[in-house]
């Protein structure tokens, strides 16, 4: 048997052989023996201004912001099935490893229906984008704490 430490105020939770579960030690319904990821929901990036950030994300990338009802500071984005959380955070602590090729560092893409069009719109805003060195039709910007976009046509 494989137990977990306690997290945070949530009940410690143990997983048995051939998936069968125990929750603080009660046996839960089986479930299946393989785990199937069915599709993305979010990713959330740590922002320390959520003026600049919604700025950036509303009016340069022209995302829509939806509602959230959370206590926390923060932004959520919808994009298709896909959101974007925006979390404000004390600390940003930068993790590029390559400034020369920002497609080699953690980055977040999008698809663009053109990416001249977002080329135009980052130029307008005064964003800084590298081409992506394949030689793709895709580009590389950095949001206000650094974090790597990609747009990708």
């Amino acid at each position: 048997m494989l137990s977990y430490p306690k997290l945070n105020k949530h009940q410690p939770i143990c997983v048995h052989q051939r998936s069968s579960a125990c929750i603080s030690g009660e046996k839960q319904k089986k479930y299946p023996t393989k785990m199937q990821i069915t599709q993305s929901l979010h990713s959330a990036i740590l922002i320390s201004n959520l003026e600049q950030s919604q700025h950036f994300y509303s009016t340069v990338l022209k995302l829509p912001k939806i509602d959230r009802k959370l206590k926390f500071p923060g932004i959520w984005y919808q994009i298709g099935n896909f959101q974007i959380h925006l979390i404000l955070a004390a600390t940003i602590i930068p993790d590029a490893v390559d400034n020369e090729k920002l497609g080699r560092n953690r980055h977040l893409a999008f698809s663009v229906a053109n990416l001249e069009a977002a080329k135009q719109q980052l130029i307008a805003h005064n964003c800084p984008f590298q081409m992506s060195a394949s030689g793709r039709a895709a580009l590389f910007t950095q949001d206000p704490d650094g974090n790597i976009i990609e747009l990708s046509e």
